[in-house]
Parts: structure tokens; sequence; C-alpha cells
């Protein structure tokens, strides 16, 4: 015959034995003594943690002979039944299983019969979330209008999937996870009465494992029940779950403390090596790193993980920290929790959130994906006019030499200067305004270090920018000239010229402004050097000259574009 399990055989009887929801036994106990019963409840909350139990209870309770403040007496006919699982009137329902609106549709139907032994017919509807559309319509009159002598009690773990409809018409009841305390002595009464031997070190990891479920708890001190005849100590159960020792784990946060990555690394793969899951190894990181930065923090949230001898090695641990390198400490291997799942490198996930976090955090401003030249914007289709249609000359697009040169690669992050770079745009508000002492000569000297702090802030502006130069500095304004109308009109655009002027300021260290002008040049195309002789090389020439002076496409092509109009050589 198989043994009873632990969590089945010890299952609260009455509602002192139920842990962790003094909340709800509470509140159950005064509806019973006063009478106010209600026809639907909503049990919600995380597995483990005593719902079904106590609807039974509940379940129980309403149907006990003995005087309503001993309820449930466990002596009566219907306790025991209810203890020995065989009362009619206590019907649990599986919804996992029973989806369908027909399932439901039975249920109605027997809904309306008379108990058969009890006052009331319970149904439990275990994880009830899971029913179908339909299903939650076909329920949604009984449950609101039930016969008086039903009762529902509806749990689930995902309440959040239950229809507003159904929710409005049940009392809900969530169910917290059982603190640690709670579960460690528990655990210790369950080894007094199964004559287990446990030291407390074995029952307060078991607890922490459990993460507030006692049922998972239970379960898991009977599976550590055999592992050792002799009793179980904390060595055992560490052995068993793949977990790490409390030194491995503050050795690698001081590892990380120092920026250490050979110390770090080393400790990761021993801890692995001696037979720590990777996965489990990341949560206890994830646990001691948050106890680091609530220390760090001074918080005063209790830490229950924390024995009272090693609280002040973590606060002196706590104080080498800044608390914005343990958030993100937390946040990486916490993610690495999740992604070690297995693979051939089961610990790298492990090893690259250590690394990650001794490097230093990116900068703020956005990483360009691509590096952009500074190349004149593409001719509009209009602008594609062929001159041989009108002349001897054709219009072609060619680069003067005063063009701008496309930017080149991004220089190392050496040559530029970070505190520019890092600048957030609110700068220029707190800057006091220009006092007259940055000059031409300063700024032309300083001008590549502007283009690299800009670079960060906006790619494509900065190459716009490398298109002109600055001439002038009158007062707090700084004059920039541009050689083409369309790279002037795209940086007075106001966002673009906020941040050129957010950027310089940052730079000197005071507010100054920009005003783009358009640099003084012939506005007519030159056409080429006249021949000493000919009169063919004379009419090509005024021939450009015509096309300029006629078509207004083409004078903008010259004019704002650079473009140049030359003689086609046939």
């Amino acid at each position: 015959m198989a043994v009873q399990a632990l969590y089945r055989k010890w299952r609260p009887r009455t509602f002192d034995e139920v842990v962790g929801q003094e909340h709800v036994v509470r509140t159950l106990r005064n509806a019973l003594t006063s009478g106010r019963i209600h026809h639907a409840y909503l049990f919600a909350g995380p597995r483990g943690t005593g719902k079904t139990t106590t609807a039974r209870l509940l379940a129980k309770a309403v149907n006990c002979l003995a005087p309503e403040d001993q309820r449930p007496c466990n002596e009566c006919a219907i306790c025991r039944a209810v203890n020995e699982g065989r009362l009619l009137d206590l019907i649990e329902i599986d919804a996992a299983s029973n989806t369908g609106v027909d399932d439901i549709r039975e249920l109605r139907e027997r809904v309306g019969f008379r108990p058969n032994e009890a006052c009331y017919k319970v149904y439990v509807i275990d994880e009830v979330h899971m029913l179908s559309t339909s299903a939650f319509n076909a329920l949604l009159k009984t449950l609101e209008e039930p016969p008086p002598h039903v009762i529902f009690v509806l749990a689930t773990t995902e309440s959040h999937k239950i229809p507003a409809t159904v929710l409005s018409r049940c009392q809900r009841f969530n169910f917290r996870r059982v603190p640690i305390s709670d579960i460690v002595a528990r655990l210790k009464w369950l080894t007094e009465q199964e004559h287990i031997q446990a030291d407390q070190e074995a029952l307060t990891i078991i607890a922490h494992q459990a993460t507030g479920s006692m049922r998972d708890a239970e379960s898991l001190l009977d599976q550590l029940a055999s592992y050792d005849e002799k009793g179980i100590t904390g060595a055992d159960v560490r052995a068993a779950l793949g977990t790490g020792t409390s030194e491995t784990v503050i050795r690698v946060a001081d590892a990380l403390a120092k920026s250490n990555v050979a110390q770090g690394l080393g400790a990761i793969n021993t801890a692995v090596d001696e037979g720590a899951d990777p996965r489990q190894f990341a949560r206890q990181m994830v646990e001691h790193l948050r106890a680091l930065l609530l220390l760090r923090l001074k918080s005063g949230v209790a830490l229950a993980y924390v024995p009272e001898d090693l609280r002040p090695q973590l606060e002196e641990q706590a104080a080498a920290f800044l608390p914005r390198a343990l958030a993100r400490a937390v946040r990486l291997f916490n993610q690495a929790a999740t992604e070690a799942k297995g693979g051939w490198q089961p610990q790298l996930p492990l090893e690259m959130a250590f690394i990650e976090a001794t490097l230093p955090a990116e900068p703020a401003g956005p990483t360009p994906h691509k590096q952009l030249a500074p190349t004149s914007p593409r001719t509009p289709p209009s602008l594609r006019h062929s001159a041989s249609l009108r002349a001897p000359s054709s219009l072609r697009r060619e680069h003067s030499a005063e063009r701008p040169t496309p930017a080149r690669s991004a220089p190392p992050a050496s040559s530029q200067s970070p505190k520019t770079v890092q600048e957030p745009a609110s700068t220029y508000d707190h800057l006091v305004p220009g006092d007259g002492s940055l000059t031409l000569e300063i700024l032309r000297s300083r001008w590549q270090e502007f283009l690299n702090a800009l670079r960060p802030r906006n790619l494509s502006l900065e190459a716009l920018v490398r298109s002109c130069e600055p001439v002038a500095v009158e007062g707090d304004v700084v004059v920039l000239e541009f050689t083409h109308n369309f790279h002037r009109s795209k940086v007075e655009e106001e966002h673009n010229k906020r941040i050129i002027e957010d950027v310089l300021s940052s730079l000197v260290g005071q507010q100054y402004r920009v005003r783009c002008v358009l640099a003084h040049r012939e506005r007519a195309a030159k056409p080429p050097r006249r021949p000493a002789s000919g009169s063919a090389a004379g009419k090509a020439v005024s021939s450009a000259e015509q096309i300029i002076a006629e078509d207004p496409v083409v004078r903008a092509a010259v004019e704002d574009l650079g473009a140049q109009i030359v003689q086609r050589r046939e």
C-alpha cells in the first residue's frame, strides 16, 4: 500500500491549523457565528496557500452539527464524512478538465436537487479560470440566484481571467503567500509528528525554496525525509536542490563589489562543478543582492532569509556598492535565472550576468545603428531636367571644392568628451548666459570636439552641421555659415537648433544661441572658361545662362543645391 503524502495526511482539519491566512479564517468564522453565510465565494491566490483546504473547512463548518462557535468539530457524522471524503453533498469539480458548457449545464440541472444528508450542497470549482466563455455565461444566472441550499466556492490562481460579471457575484478572499517563519514552524511541527530529524538550517532552506507555498514545503520535506536516515541537514538540502553555499554567494558578491572578474567567474564555475544548479544559484544571487540593496537603502524591510550572525557582514558588503549598481545587478541575475534552463554551457547566463554587472553602464544617449554621411539630399525628380532638350549643354550634379567632406567613422571613445556625450537635454536651462568670453578662435579650435559631442545626440544633425563653419561670435550668439540653403533650413528647425544650442552651451559652460546664415556666393553658375576663339563655345555658354534665367527649377538647383551647368563633351 502506498504511503500517503504528508500534505494530504496532515491537511488542516480545523481553522486553527490553517497557516498564514488569518485574515481569511477570521472573516469566515465571524460569518459562521453571525449566520451571514454567502451563496458564492471566490478564493484567489498562489498555489499551495490553502484555497481548497479552506473550501473544505467551510463546507464542513456550514454543515457541522455542533454549536456554531465550535464548528467544525470533527466528531459529528458530517465532519467525519468530509474528512473521509464520502460526503455526497460536497461536490468538487476540476474546471481544468470540465471546461465546456455541457459540463456546466449538467451542474445546473443537479443544483436544484435537495442535499442528501447535509444542510447545504457545497460546490467547490477548482481552477475556475479555465472555464470557457460560454461555460461562464451558463453558470452566471445560477451563480447569481442559486437555490437556498447551495453554496458555491470558486478557487483560482489567476483571478484576472475571470469575467467581471462573475467576480461581482462572489465574496472575494485573497490568499497570500505564507511567511517563511510560519512555514518553518509548521515544518518543525510535522517533523515532530513524523519523527523526522531535521536541523533548523535545513527547514529554513526548505521554507525558502517553497516561495510561500505551504504545500510545496511539505512535499519537499516528504521527499528529503528519505534522503538520509540519520536526519536532514542543510548540506543535504543544498545537495538535493542543487543550491550553492552561502559562502560561495558572498564570495561572488565580494568579487562584484571589487569588479574582480577572475574571482567571480572562478567562484561561479566552482559552484557549478560541485553540483549547484545554475538556475538555483542565480536565484540565490538575486536574493542576496536584493538583501544588500535593501540594507544599502536602509529600507527597514525585514530580511527573513538572512541569519542574524551574517547581518553585520552583509551590511559591510552593502556599503561597498552604489544603489544603482546593485539594482542593475539584481536585474541581470534575475534575467539569468530565467535563461539558465540548460544547454551545453548552463552556467553561461550566470557568467554573462556577472561580467555585465561589472562593466560600466552604457551612455544614456541614443546609440545610432548606422553611420550616415553628410551628403547633399537627392535632387527631386523635377530637378532632373535635361538641358539637351532646350540647349546644347546638359545639367549635371557635381560636388564643388567647397562641398563638405562626408563624415568619417566615429573616432575612438578616448578622443571624445564623455561628459558632453551624456549631458541631458535640460542642461541649457541650468547654465548662465554667455558673457562674451567665447571668441571665434576658441570656437574653431574646439569645433571638432563640438561635432563629437553632437554625434550621440543626433547623428544626421551632426552630418548637416559638418557642412557649415563658425564665422562670428556676436555676444551670446554664434553665427554659422552654410554653403547651401537646404542644409541651413534643416538646421534652423526648432528641434534641431535647440539640440545644437544645448550641446554647444554644455561644451563652453555658458548659454549660447545659434544664428544660421547663407554664404555669399555667386548665384549664377560659373560657365566653362571661354575659348580664345570659336563661336560654338560662346553659344553654349550663352545657352546655359539662358536656361538659368528662364527655368526656376534649374535656378533653384544651382543656387540652393550647388549644381553646375557644364558642357557635354561629345
